[in-house]
């Protein structure tokens, strides 16, 4: 019977998902162990998991206490049993309920001091998405540039969630697009989508997205490496504004039907 250390593809996508979840190698694969065991004692975990008896001993407990097992005993046995997965969807709640209710003493005590610019680096889609909600969730107004072209490319169905939250949120954009089909579709929907749009020749090579708000800068790469970086910089973030001002009113105006 193959165990937790194969190289089954869907065992190490969970496990992946449980190290999310805050587990360590250990944790997820005695986790595992009793998921495909049910009801069972110690001693029977510890042979499926293949870790020493005591040191099932004491991951069973550190579970038990994040509520990921449960424990009963059964005549002198100790017994432990995962609770249904379902509960951890519950688990990855409450973790984030407690944070976002955290949140106003985490930012009275955040370094707002302006001698260096704060500078963040994400990785991935996964980090541009949440450099994207960042704006969501702090922007009043937000002008940007770049290529809607690689942005669909790359994340095409978040960022028509995007606009759309940034709409419900009434956060009004001004953007410069390099001129394409799908820039020039944008720029029809502006009016719909408290957006205003401007091209640049379609020969201007860039596959970057850029946007300014508030005193912090993003700025995302959307080619061959998928980067976003978060500058927090007031005085950056103006200079910035101001090329981007510069830029907008030496375009011309989309012509009006």
């Amino acid at each position: 019977m193959p165990t937790f250390f194969s190289a089954d593809s869907s065992n190490m996508q969970i496990k992946q998902i449980l190290k999310q979840l805050g587990l360590n190698e250990r944790h997820a694969a005695i986790y595992l162990a009793c998921l495909e065991l049910g009801s069972a004692s110690i001693q029977t975990i510890s042979n499926k998991s293949g870790f020493a008896r005591s040191t099932c001993e004491s991951v069973l407990a550190s579970l038990q206490e994040k509520g990921f097992v449960t424990a009963f005993r059964k005549k002198r046995t100790r017994f432990f049993s995962p609770e249904e997965p379902k509960k951890l969807i519950s688990i990855a709640k409450e973790k984030v309920e407690l944070l976002e209710s955290a949140l106003p003493q985490f930012r009275a005590h955040y370094f707002k001091g302006n001698v260096l610019p704060t500078v963040r680096l994400y990785q991935g889609e996964a980090g541009v998405k949440i450099a994207l909600r960042e704006i969501l969730d702090e922007a009043k107004e937000l002008v940007g540039f770049g290529s809607v072209d690689d942005i669909f490319r790359t994340l095409e169905n978040f960022f028509k969630i995007f606009t759309k939250e940034r709409m419900k949120r009434k956060i009004p954009l001004k953007i410069i697009l390099r001129d394409s089909p799908l820039a020039r579709e944008r720029q029809k929907l502006g009016s719909q989508q408290l957006r205003e749009v401007r091209l640049m020749p379609e020969q201007s090579s860039y596959s970057s997205m850029t946007f300014i708000w508030n005193n912090k800068v993003l700025m995302c790469s959307l080619q061959d490496e998928i980067i976003a970086l978060v500058i927090e910089s007031r005085e950056l973030a103006d200079s910035q504004r101001i090329m981007f001002n510069l830029i907008w009113e030496n375009l011309p105006t989309p012509a009006t039907n």
